[in-house]
């Protein structure tokens, strides 16, 4: 199986977060399509174990989603950044918490048919109380979950967030190996 061509990008959009681009590819047989790319610097997302049966999650207001989402605490890399810096700097910022221990899970593309960017995945345990520094737009509350509670509030619906579900199965699966 060969690879597309790209025959040519267009830059739509540039913004703080995303860039859009209008990707115009070649096909092996020739064909040529129009693809939209979201750009992305890539994120991370860290499960924070308070103690072996307590995760510290979320609760924030999401503008796409319209409403408040229960969430494992998150963020987009800096340009350069190192994926495990960013984890410690927005565990501390988002939970008022520096992780003793800092695992990673996983990485994964959110979204690989329009996305480019990868969320790097980690546990983090012998957490050290620290302080938050939320970002101007940021109104975060921190809610303590039983890990036992975890598996209905997703089948129920409480827990809606992708990126969220993934890393909590896994983190339970690591838990228990």
């Amino acid at each position: 199986m060969s690879e597309n061509i790209t025959v040519n990008s267009e830059y739509l959009y540039r913004g703080r977060v995303i860039t859009l681009r209008l990707d115009t590819i070649q096909t092996k047989d020739g064909a040529q399509y129009k693809r939209e790319v979201v750009e992305h610097h890539g994120a991370v997302a860290i499960v924070p174990m308070l103690d072996a049966e307590t995760v510290l999650m979320i609760r924030q207001y999401r503008q796409a989603a319209a409403q408040y989402m229960l969430e494992i605490p998150a963020g987009t890399l800096e340009e350069d950044e190192n994926p495990d810096d960013c984890a410690s700097r927005e565990l501390e910022e988002e939970i008022g918490y520096k992780p003793g221990i800092l695992k990673p899970m996983f990485s994964q593309y959110l979204a690989p048919g329009y996305s480019s960017e990868i969320l790097h995945v980690y546990l983090a345990s012998d957490l050290v109380k620290s302080h938050t520094n939320f970002d101007e737009d940021e109104d975060i509350e921190l809610v303590p979950i039983k890990f036992t509670e975890v598996e209905r509030m997703i089948r129920q619906g409480e827990i809606r967030d992708a990126k969220s579900i993934a890393a909590l199965l896994m983190a339970d699966i690591m838990r228990n190996d």
